[in-house]
């Protein structure tokens, strides 16, 4: 979703995903993820949103090494505008995938539950070929080539977090 769009609460399973600035890894999550779902079939069933764990990007757009990464592959960007999570949410979310332990380690401690903590959880443990190495890298200090890896990396986990979704939602349910 974008900056001005609000979390689809009528969808039955919402996730979030949260990077450092969400200008990088978490819109391209975002953007990814998205575009598998509609595809799929399911855009009213899966809400998708992203957020940062820190406001230095509040209101900026996708950064452009994001953004020309993905619509080289096709995707469209839309209007992407950074916002930090806000630890409210959590109410309404099902699942806050992460990137790396940092950012794993400061949702956790926003979190004030027990439940909302269980909904916490690191991107690459949903892709069984990429789980030994847990962070995805922060593509910002560097240049468009680990974006497009990045990026390939993200395609691979999306797929494999969706395998894991679907099962649990029927298709055609309001």
């Amino acid at each position: 979703m974008s900056f001005d769009r609000t979390l689809d609460e009528s969808a039955l399973f919402r996730i979030c995903f949260v990077c450092t600035g969400n200008i990088c890894r978490s819109p391209m999550a975002e953007t990814v993820f998205r575009d598998l779902v509609k595809r799929q079939g399911y855009e009213n069933l899966i809400s998708v949103m992203s957020a940062g764990t820190g406001d230095w990007h509040v209101g900026e757009n996708s950064d452009v090494r994001t953004v020309t990464a993905l619509e080289s592959r096709g995707y469209e960007t839309g209007e992407h505008r950074a916002k930090q999570f806000d630890p409210s949410w959590f109410d309404r979310l099902d699942l806050v995938i992460v990137f790396d332990h940092t950012q794993q380690r400061l949702i956790k401690a926003w979190a004030t539950t027990e439940a909302d903590r269980s909904k916490i959880a690191l991107f690459l443990t949903f892709d069984k070929d990429q789980a030994g190495q847990l962070d995805v890298p922060d593509p910002y200090y560097s240049d468009a080539a680990l974006f497009d890896t990045i990026l390939s990396t993200i395609e691979r986990a999306s797929a494999a977090l969706f395998a894991q979704i679907k099962p649990g939602i029927r298709l055609g349910t309001p």
